[in-house]
């Protein structure tokens, strides 16, 4: 099996190979946003890049204007993000630490301990189900152009990274005394 260059950036594949299991996040979205699913707009915060400067500005915004739950809030797409690459960490830590070549174990313990107290008995049915498409890890790997010991330092430099991101952000909505459990 290939392996890419050091140093190349293999999050796109990543993240399009992963897509079986995140798009339960696209469940989520509220159902009045048009085309929602295919663009997840949400994901990005296009539009709160294009007039506020920081987190901390942005989240401000929110709460003087009163919306920091409402749907389509920036804040609230913010937390949708930081619990997005909360899981994505915690399953790289679940496949780092498991023997198998099943995803399976890995992502239900993440999807359980990261997404699923925030979402219905719907949703998490739906993931459940979803589960069964994922792919091995061999045929993770395969898609990547990773082998195991590649695909190690790349998960564990994401879980690395990730950690100061997901404790900053928790930082600023409890200092707003918003709380992330909602």
């Amino acid at each position: 099996m290939g392996k890419k260059n050091p140093g190349s950036n293999w999050a796109p594949s990543l993240w399009l190979v992963l897509s079986s299991l995140l798009c339960f996040a696209a469940l989520a979205l509220p159902s009045s946003s048009p085309n929602s699913i295919m663009s997840l707009k949400w994901m990005l915060l296009p539009e709160a890049s294009k007039s506020i400067s920081t987190l901390e500005v942005m989240m401000d915004r929110d709460i003087d204007s009163n919306c920091v739950r409402k749907p389509g809030s920036h804040t609230r797409n913010l937390l949708r993000v930081k619990r997005g690459i909360d899981m994505v960490r915690v399953l790289f830590e679940q496949i780092v630490a498991s023997e198998g070549n099943s995803l399976k174990d890995a992502a239900s313990k993440a999807y359980a301990q990261v997404l699923a107290p925030h979402h219905g008995w719907a949703i998490r049915k739906a993931v459940g189900a979803g589960m069964y498409a994922l792919p091995t890890k061999s045929q993770l790997l395969k898609k990547l152009n990773e082998d195991e010991v590649s695909a190690k330092i790349q998960m564990q430099n994401y879980i690395a990274s990730s950690i100061p991101v997901i404790i900053y952000i928790d930082k600023l909505f409890n200092s707003r005394k918003l709380g992330i459990n909602w």
